[in-house]
């Protein structure tokens, strides 16, 4: 907790220090974990094909997004702690050959069943990869430049997860909705070596502990860490928000007046990467004592985007621009979030991202379920109201908590 309390002051003092992490090692962390986490999305931008294929209702397909949470939720819980427990080199070979099996799964599936167990199995997985990988970067870096790898192993899950909606609609308009999941299958087999190879051996952070025993500590941590809680539930709120987004949008804009296609509605992620890329510095920020400042700006920005999101149906440019800046304070918000989490018990960064993420699993969930539902009632207008309103309350809770956390 000593880094954690530091003042913003006494850490801008610190004379500089040689970094731990080669430059290719940050590379690695940030490819790996960017197809890891695509995986997670790839239904998004296919709402609607997977509707006509699964005789699924506008309302109900949103339930395919739910079971990919619900299989995030699984991992965070029950496979991710295990990073502080065993071979994490080891973890990450056996979990990239079951997300591979869990891939084609899906793509053979034939049934609504079929599919949303595979789609349970893809949460699971790709989640379990991911967020190993983000506790690989920090155990693997020093204090003084944690926040700095940790922001750039995110950068590449935002871009990852931004880009999967590229993938997935050109994939689908050329081989169908299945062949997006061969081709993952394909691209995460190629991963295997260089992941193998260019990991680095950690000593396991709790040689002690009984899988009982760690997943017991997990409660411990939740209650006694009160940085957890507060970043978890600005997680949760974020990132609800961020899926009100972009679980709705596949379905104005397939539909009358802009009946775009896949590639097209796939694209519109290639713009919240440059919010993605913007947002990287966020890390450097946190490690200067600047933590509370990023939160405020990064949550003014969520709340900015719905303004020219609600614009969309007159200008696509506006739809543009608040993409930009949705993406930009997500993923500022993000990464100043792990960086203060992992300051706060350095033996327990698996069980500590895993915590962390769950409040992500939770309220992304709860914000793709939902927002079908409130745009098939309300329209577009409502779905930018609703997620204008789960931004300002994230504001107003960061307000209340923010003299917990300096």
């Amino acid at each position: 907790m000593k880094a954690l309390l530091a003042s913003p002051s006494s850490q801008r003092a610190s004379p500089p220090c040689p970094s731990t992490v080669s430059r290719s090692l940050v590379w690695l962390f940030a490819l790996a974990s960017g197809l890891s986490v695509a995986n997670v999305y790839f239904a998004q931008p296919l709402l609607d094909a997977l509707a006509r294929d699964f005789a699924l209702s506008h309302a109900a397909v949103g339930g395919v997004i739910a079971a990919t949470q619900t299989g995030c939720a699984i991992a965070l819980l029950f496979l991710v702690p295990l990073g502080d427990r065993v071979d994490r080199r080891r973890l990450m070979a056996i979990q990239l050959l079951l997300l591979i099996s869990a891939l084609m799964a899906v793509g053979m599936a034939t049934s609504a069943p079929a599919l949303l167990a595979g789609m349970v199995a893809i949460g699971m997985l790709g989640t379990a990869m991911t967020q190993g990988l983000i506790a690989y970067a920090a155990s693997a870096s020093a204090p003084h430049e944690q926040g700095h790898v940790v922001g750039a192993a995110q950068g590449g899950v935002f871009i990852g997860l931004l880009l999967a909606r590229v993938f997935a609609g050109g994939i689908s308009d050329l081989a169908g909705w299945r062949g997006v999941y061969f081709s993952s299958a394909f691209l995460i087999l190629l991963l295997a070596i260089p992941l193998w190879r260019g990991l680095p051996a950690l000593p396991r952070a709790s040689k002690g502990l009984t899988y009982k025993d760690l997943l017991i500590s997990m409660f411990t941590l939740l209650r006694e860490e009160k940085v957890l809680q507060i970043r978890g539930v600005l997680a949760l709120l974020m990132f609800a928000a961020f899926n009100i987004f972009w679980s709705a949008l596949v379905l104005p804009l397939s539909a009358r007046p802009f009946s775009f296609s896949h590639t097209v509605i796939g694209s519109f992620g290639l713009v919240g990467a440059i919010g993605a890329l913007a947002a990287a510095r966020a890390g450097r920020w946190a490690d200067q004592g600047r933590a509370q400042t990023t939160s405020a700006l990064a949550l003014g920005v969520l709340i900015l985007a719905w303004w020219p999101l609600s614009q969309m149906m007159t200008s696509l440019w506006a739809l543009l621009i608040g993409i930009v800046l949705l993406d930009l304070g997500g993923q500022a918000l993000h990464v100043t979030n792990q960086s203060l989490i992992f300051r706060t018990r350095p033996e327990a960064h698996s069980r500590l991202v895993g915590l962390y993420m769950l409040f992500y699993a939770v309220g992304s969930g709860a914000g793709a379920i939902s927002t079908t539902a409130v745009y098939v009632r309300f329209g577009w207008q409502g779905v930018c109201l609703f997620g204008a309103l789960v931004s300002l309350v994230a504001l107003l809770f960061w307000w209340k908590t923010r003299r917990h956390i300096p």
